[in-house]
């Protein structure tokens, strides 16, 4: 019996039948006894086409080794043709095995196993994106002009609305912000005051702009969409009016905010180009071999992909993000790059999986380690680099991490060092290359 090997998932299930060719066939003559006297016709068969991915392998398996045995999901893209350099889920397996047959045991592991390594989490996983969503909310208020970017709210610690209190995760209050020392700070009551005065439909137009909220397509068949909440979709939905403190929690990405970390590395990606939309792209059409290893510049302002936002907002916004990582009251600061040229721009963000109480606010939390792994808080981490020559962007997610800036963030740095540090050396190879004489070594 013929067995055939097919794609069952990802790339290989959606370029199977490229990939599988056309089997020939043989027509021939037997006798009576079924043995062969002549071949009468034969139509010969069509290999399978080549199929290339933009993947770049030493930045995966670099990516994949630094996320080790984590609940997490990376991805990385050229923020110019949306290119996915890295799309990284970790705990992995061996797909191999597949081949030959798991045993009951082996599948039962795989699907029992508590950090889900069958799920994709790059693309399928879909998370509150906590304060990684803030540029989203600030771009959406600068934009629409109910604020510039020299707009000041003071943090006392929490905002009220009615006779509920929102609280920042600073207990004692940041005082009085900007907008970028709103942002290098992650205060909540800041964007609080801007999810007020902007609400969730212009929120929401706004995340969908950054490609948040929707399938792209990549050919992988798991993508999940995230979730840009409106209030017709609420009431919809759930059968409920929108409620004015909703506006609260959406502004600082919880609530029924959701996002992939594909989703997080675009919306990342677009605003460090200048706010032209790219596609994110894994298959390359037929044809071509590699991503394009150089920058492709293109101009905001003429770009027919243009997103149409203004420079000096996107700017403002950009500069909040160095302050995250290279400023010594950033919330990412210790996850800098210090190498001179690599420094990169990033937002920390830590995503609640469970309500906290009064109760538990007054008594005070308790330590990462004294609560059980499923109630811990995702950590999130984004980030573009190099900072004044912007080229990729990345996001983490890890799963029940605790905090972005100390888990997501340092695994956002190494991974992003590492794309500009394999470039540069891509690059010197290249100009060794064009300036060796022919025939000399």
């Amino acid at each position: 019996m013929l067995f055939r090997s097919i794609g069952r998932s990802g790339v290989e299930r959606y370029s199977d039948l490229t990939l599988r060719g056309k089997a020939g066939t043989s027509h021939v003559e037997v006798n009576a006894h079924g043995r062969e006297i002549r071949e009468l016709q034969r139509s010969a068969g069509r290999p399978g086409k080549e199929v290339a991915i933009t993947i770049d392998a030493q930045l995966q398996t670099f990516a994949t080794n630094r996320m080790g045995e984590e609940s997490a999901g990376a991805a990385v893209l050229d923020i110019y043709s949306g290119d996915i350099l890295a799309l990284v889920s970790t705990p992995s397996f061996d797909p191999l095995k597949f081949a030959f047959g798991l045993s009951k045991d082996e599948w039962d592991g795989l699907v029992r196993h508590p950090r889900k390594p069958l799920l994709n989490k790059a693309v399928t996983g879909q998370y509150p994106p906590g304060s990684t969503f803030k540029m989203v909310v600030a771009l959406a208020a600068l934009e629409a002009g109910i604020i510039n970017a020299g707009h000041r709210v003071f943090c006392p610690g929490f905002t009220t609305l009615g006779d509920r209190k929102f609280h920042c995760w600073k207990k004692g209050g940041h005082g009085e912000l900007t907008l970028a020392e709103g942002i290098e700070q992650s205060c909540d009551c800041y964007f609080y005051d801007l999810g007020r005065r902007v609400g969730i439909d212009r929120i929401a137009e706004m995340g969908n702009r950054f490609g948040l909220g929707q399938i792209h397509e990549l050919g992988l068949g798991t993508e999940r969409p995230g979730l840009m909440p409106t209030r017709d979709w609420k009431l919809k939905k759930v059968g409920e009016a929108w409620q004015a403190g909703e506006n609260l929690v959406a502004a600082i990405g919880q609530g029924y905010v959701l996002a992939t970390p594909l989703q997080l590395a675009l919306m990342t990606a677009m605003v460090a180009n200048g706010g032209v939309r790219i596609t994110p792209r894994l298959v390359l059409p037929q044809g071509e071999t590699a991503p394009r290893l150089e920058p492709v510049a293109f101009d905001p302002e003429t770009d027919p992909r243009s997103l149409k936002l203004s420079q000096a907002n996107l700017s403002a916004v950009r500069d909040g993000m160095f302050r995250v990582v290279n400023s010594a009251r950033g919330t990412g600061y210790g996850a800098r790059i210090k190498d001179k040229g690599f420094e990169f721009a990033g937002k920390s963000g830590t995503a609640q999986v469970r309500g906290i109480s009064v109760a538990e606010r007054d008594q005070g939390l308790p330590a990462i380690d004294k609560i059980p792994w499923e109630h811990r808080d995702h950590a999130l981490f984004v980030g573009f680099a190099p900072y004044h020559a912007p080229r990729y962007a990345c996001a983490v997610v890890v799963e029940h991490g605790g905090g972005g800036s100390s888990v997501s963030g340092p695994m956002v740095r190494d991974i992003l060092l590492q794309a500009q540090k394999t470039e540069s050396a891509r690059r010197k190879v290249r100009q060794v290359a064009e300036v060796t004489p022919a025939g000399r070594g």
